[in-house]
């Protein structure tokens, strides 16, 4: 288990409580001149860097930390220096995962900032799967309108993961799926041993519901065997 969050979470005593639970971390941690002055040479190589090639740079150093008074130990912290268009832009995460299992880089763009990917998905129940109409005034109610939410994006993640795999809308948002894959007008026959779902001849994706459905069957049919 990986706790991540922003600099608010970088706290002596929850990173305590996580270090004597077997619970690693990542947090943003507020810069100050003690940090900065430990990444200048970076800094300077990100600026050498960018004036060379006009494009944004990064650098990184790992390096042992520990406040003046507020932390009881000292821990691992990664500077990344950044120098943008618009003047350096230095950051920093302290955390408890070691050199051997994240490089600084890696712990920075690939831990750390994917952070702000799950703050999208977040958002994306809320704004596409309404996990936010609370509006009930039972608590119970807004409880299962909640559960209902979570576990329809459950099935749409699952149906963007494995059925949507290969096609245009691989990457799309819940809600797009929700209007261009679910709310479809299709007529719906009963026999003795079939459901048949026929959409209009003009629906403009056909060939992705075939797709998805080929998909699906190569996923799921071989774990039932």
């Amino acid at each position: 288990m990986i706790v991540r969050g922003d600099s608010g979470f970088a706290r002596d005593d929850l990173m305590t409580w996580c270090e004597g639970n077997v619970v690693d971390y990542i947090f943003g941690l507020a810069r100050n001149n003690g940090l900065v002055k430990k990444i200048l040479k970076q800094l300077k190589k990100a600026k050498k860097n960018f004036w060379m090639t006009g494009r944004a740079a990064r650098c990184y150093r790992d390096f042992r930390y520990r406040t003046l008074k507020s932390w009881s130990r000292t821990r691992r912290v990664v500077g990344k220096a950044e120098q943008l268009s618009k003047g350096e832009d230095p950051r920093f995460v302290v955390s408890s995962l070691s050199k051997e299992e994240f490089a600084a880089q890696a712990l920075y763009e690939d831990l750390y900032c994917a952070r702000g990917d799950m703050e999208n998905r977040i958002k994306e129940q809320q704004l596409g799967l309404f996990a936010d109409r609370t509006s009930s005034t039972a608590f119970s109610a807004n409880e299962l309108r909640l559960w209902f939410s979570s576990v329809a994006y459950v099935l749409l993640s699952e149906l963007r993961r494995v059925g949507l795999e290969g096609t245009e809308l691989a990457r799309t948002q819940c809600s797009t799926i929700r209007t261009k894959l679910l709310k479809v007008g299709a007529h719906v026959s009963l026999s003795v041993r079939r459901i048949w779902v026929t959409c209009a001849s003009g629906y403009p994706y056909q060939r992705i519901f075939a797709k998805i459905l080929a998909n699906l069957r190569a996923h799921y049919l071989p774990l039932r065997i």
